[in-house]
């Protein structure tokens, strides 16, 4: 992984070890998410689980976030409660991450493989969906199917 960065931001997985902690009850809340914002600020968010597939820590941190006025994301990171420590975003989470954020790292591995990555290399040769992601100039892809 060439976005691989040695630092870590151990702040924001407290933070996410907190809520996981003190939120996080029963079946329906089983995982935090902590992001910091461009100015610096972190926002926190669990998950809403249910049987239709509720949202995950991180969707629900980017809603939050939005409520906040904080519309751009440096890093995340997903906490799970019992002391699980970081979890890795699900599939749909990397998507959704990688076009809201496509700049975003996310702190995965656990103990001291701990690290932090860019979200790109969590999902490489991926479907672009948002135009922001576009660089000027550059086609939209075509469907061949």
């Amino acid at each position: 992984m060439n976005g691989q960065s040695p630092h870590v931001d151990h702040e924001l997985v407290q933070a996410a070890a907190d809520v996981a902690r003190t939120r996080c009850r029963g079946d329906n809340h089983t995982m935090a998410a902590a992001a910091r914002a461009r100015d610096g600020r972190i926002v926190t968010a669990v998950n809403a689980y249910h049987f239709t597939g509720g949202p995950c820590a991180e969707l629900v941190l980017i809603g939050a976030a939005a409520a906040q006025g904080a519309y751009e994301l440096d890093t995340i990171v997903a906490v799970g409660d019992r002391d699980r420590g970081v979890v890795p975003p699900c599939g749909r989470c990397r998507q959704v991450l990688l076009d809201y954020f496509p700049a975003l790292r996310v702190i995965v591995g656990a103990g001291e493989r701990i690290r932090s990555v860019l979200i790109t290399d969590l999902l490489p040769e991926t479907y672009v969906w948002a135009d922001h992601q576009l660089e000027a100039g550059q086609a939209v892809p075509q469907s061949t199917g």
